[in-house]
């Protein structure tokens, strides 16, 4: 069976929308998936799904959270080969070997168009740096995220889709996890 990674947006962040990693296996494994297994508690998962589109195992997760945990959760989901290219593209090799812990990778619920990822890049106050492919944005924060002005409000509200982001040290373990 092919292996995907899911992403869950805003959990065990910041003292909000807590949920503990052993319910997330819990729910994976009601669904039929296959190996769940979890990194961090921050919602990201590696688990074996049938052939089924990153989109319809999104509504799918969706949909259970809902009913499980009795309140939206958002998921993003990419297969290993999607996730693989997405580590291929990065932009930003010196920074991913210098200093992976501040190269984020954003996924997003859609492709930003051109335009909007360009009033992204005007809108950066900063020392950040952005490039965008296809659902992905790839994000520099120089001078750390915590205190950046480039917030996950702005990128969602400029590039009109919804996001969560992990730092390059998350997504080569997720990959490693995937068999990558």
């Amino acid at each position: 069976m092919p292996i995907h990674i899911a992403l869950l947006r805003g959990v065990n962040v910041g003292g909000q929308t807590s949920l503990a990693m052993a319910e997330l296996r819990a729910m994976f494994d009601e669904l039929g998936f296959a190996g769940a297994r979890t990194l961090l508690q921050s919602g990201n998962a590696v688990f074996e799904a049938s052939a089924s589109s990153g989109d319809a195992l999104e509504h799918r997760l969706e949909a259970q959270a809902q009913k499980r945990f009795g309140r939206p959760f958002d998921f993003f989901v990419r297969d290993a080969k999607e996730w693989a290219r997405v580590i291929a593209k990065n932009p930003f090799e010196a920074e991913a070997k210098s200093d992976p812990s501040h190269l984020v990778v954003m996924a997003l619920k859609d492709a930003p168009a051109a335009g909007a990822v360009k009033a992204l890049q005007a809108a950066i106050k900063g020392r950040e740096v952005v490039r965008a492919a296809g659902r992905h944005a790839y994000i520099v924060y120089p001078d750390g995220i915590g205190r950046s002005k480039l917030t996950n409000a702005l990128i969602e509200k400029t590039l009109a889709t919804r996001g969560t982001a992990r730092n390059w040290n998350t997504v080569m373990k997720l990959a490693a996890m995937a068999g990558g």
